[in-house]
């Protein structure tokens, strides 16, 4: 790989990881608007910037399939939490776990398709 991909790659893995966390946050800021309870869970900042590397990672490294491990991952370390959150009711957690992972996942493939798309272009 040319010194110009890998800061094709390297562009976009922090491009995924920072803007991406700042959009997700904001997604989320909007959804919680008029909530008293936001279900925040513990992490989710530094797991959001992990998967959103590890997506980006995947895809530029021409292996999609790995997108799956990386849900399956988060989803089986949160789903103790999630479950236990409001069994009663609809719970504000399990809602901010969708929205900022499908969030999340569609930023990092954003990006890792501009980054596949500018490698392709350089040659």
């Amino acid at each position: 790989m040319t010194w110009a991909g890998i800061g094709v790659v390297i562009g976009a893995l922090l491009l995924s990881i920072f803007p991406g966390r700042w959009v997700t946050a904001l997604v989320l800021r909007r959804v919680a608007t008029g909530s008293s309870d936001t279900g925040v869970l513990r992490g989710g900042a530094w797991i959001g910037m992990l998967e959103r590397a590890a997506i980006t990672g995947a895809i530029l490294g021409g292996h999609p399939e790995a997108i799956a491990v990386v849900l399956a991952v988060k989803g089986l370390g949160r789903y103790p939490e999630l479950r236990e959150s409001h069994p009663d009711r609809r719970s504000p957690a399990a809602e901010r776990f969708i929205i900022g992972t499908l969030v999340s996942y569609t930023w990092a493939a954003a990006t890792a398709a501009m980054g596949v798309w500018a490698l392709h272009a350089l040659g």
